[in-house]
C-alpha cells in the first residue's frame, strides 16, 4: 500500500512540474526536481512513467528535437488540484480583468486555462443565479491604461526560463534611442512590470551595472552558452526604491503642502498619498489643506498636474513653479 501511495504522489508531483506549451522541462531537470521533493526514482523509471503511463492518460508531448528530451503538456491542458471554489473563481475573474490592462497578452495567456475554468464554474451555476457574477465584476485601472506592448511567446518563455534558472541569454535588441538592432549577452537579475511595459533587469556582457530592457524590444532571444553573472549585492526592492522607475529627483522626501478641492480631499482621506499625511479644513472654505511627506519624483508631480484645477500646490516651490509654467505654456499654445 505504501508503494502505491508513493507512486500516486509522484505522479501528482509530475503533473504539477511539467509545464504547458510553449514551456518545456528536460528529463534530467524533472528528475532533479522530483528528488528534491523526496521521491527516490532513477532516470529509466522516470522515462517509463512519462512514456508508458502518463502519456496514455494525459496530453503529454515529448520534444525529441534535441537531447536531453523535453516534455510538456498540450497548451489547452489544465490540471486543477484542488478544484476551484466560488470565491476563488470570482477572484480569478477580477484578476483577468486587471491583468489584461497591465501585462502583454502572451503573459496573460499563460493563465488562460485557469481563467477559463473560473468563468465556466460561474456560468454553470445558473440555478442559484451566481452565473451572473462573471458579468458583473470589473477591474478598472487607476488612470489612463495604455494597451500593453506586444511580446512574443518565445521571448517570454526564454526570459522566464533564464531568470528562474540563472542562465544568460543572447538577444537581438532594438535600441529606442539609436533605433537600431544591437546584439547583447544579458545576465537576468529581475523582472518588473510597470504600467503597460515589462522590463528585464540585467547586466550586459561583462559589465556589472544593472540596466533595464523592455521585453517588447527584444526581437530574438535564446539561452546562451556563456556563464551567468551574478550582480552581487543587487536587491530588487532597493533598486526600485532608489527611483529607477520613478524618475527620482533626490533620495530625500519632500514636504508637499497643497490645497485640495472637496472631492479630491475626500479621495485622499480614504486613500492617502503617503503614510505621513494630514488634512486640515481651510477657514471659510470647503477646500482642505494637505501636508504630506512624499517622494521627490516626477511621478508625484505628474499626478498633481493631472488634478488640474482641483489642487493648488504651495510647496515645494520648485513644483509650484513647474506646474505654473506648464499651465502657462498650455494657455499660450491655445491662443
Amino acid at each position: 500500500m505504501s508503494e502505491i501511495r508513493d507512486t500516486l504522489f509522484r505522479y501528482l508531483a509530475m503533473l504539477q512540474l511539467i509545464p504547458r506549451s510553449p514551456g518545456r522541462i528536460s528529463t534530467p531537470v524533472l528528475l532533479e526536481k522530483l528528488q528534491e521533493r523526496g521521491f527516490q526514482i532513477d532516470t529509466r523509471s522516470l522515462q517509463r512513467d512519462l512514456r508508458d503511463r502518463l502519456s496514455l492518460h494525459f496530453p503529454l508531448v515529448c520534444d525529441d528535437s534535441q537531447k536531453p528530451y523535453r516534455w510538456y503538456f498540450d497548451r489547452d491542458f489544465h490540471c486543477s488540484l484542488p478544484a476551484l471554489d466560488i470565491p476563488s473563481a470570482l477572484t480569478l475573474v477580477l484578476a483577468e480583468e486587471y491583468l489584461k490592462g497591465l501585462l502583454p497578452p502572451v503573459v496573460v495567456d499563460q493563465l488562460a486555462p485557469q481563467f477559463r475554468d473560473a468563468r465556466q464554474l460561474l456560468d454553470d451555476l445558473e440555478q442559484n443565479g451566481l452565473s451572473q457574477w462573471a458579468r458583473r465584476v470589473r477591474a478598472i485601472p487607476n488612470g489612463k491604461a495604455l494597451i500593453p506592448a506586444p511580446l512574443s511567446a518565445a521571448t517570454w518563455q526564454t526570459v522566464s526560463e533564464a531568470l528562474l534558472s540563472q542562465r544568460a541569454i543572447d538577444v537581438t535588441y532594438l535600441s529606442r534611442s539609436a533605433e537600431e538592432e544591437k546584439q547583447f549577452t544579458l545576465h537576468p537579475q529581475g523582472l518588473v512590470s510597470r504600467h503597460s511595459v515589462t522590463y528585464l533587469l540585467a547586466t550586459v556582457n561583462d559589465y556589472t551595472d544593472v540596466r533595464q530592457f523592455a521585453l517588447h524590444r527584444i526581437e530574438e532571444a535564446r539561452l546562451s552558452e556563456a556563464a551567468w553573472h551574478d550582480a552581487g549585492d543587487f536587491d530588487l526592492d532597493d533598486y526600485i526604491a532608489s527611483g529607477a522607475f520613478g524618475y527620482l529627483q533626490s533620495k530625500t522626501p519632500v514636504l508637499l503642502v497643497a490645497n485640495f478641492a472637496p472631492q479630491a480631499a475626500w479621495l485622499l482621506s480614504e486613500t492617502p498619498l503617503s503614510e505621513e499625511q494630514r488634512l486640515t479644513p481651510l477657514p471659510d472654505s470647503d477646500w482642505q489643506r494637505l501636508e504630506a511627506k512624499v517622494a521627490d519624483d516626477q511621478q508625484t508631480l505628474w499626478w498633481l498636474m493631472g488634478m488640474g484645477a482641483n489642487v493648488e500646490v504651495l510647496e515645494p516651490e520648485a513644483w509650484r513653479s513647474e506646474i505654473y509654467e506648464t499651465a502657462r505654456a498650455i494657455v499660450e499654445r491655445g491662443k
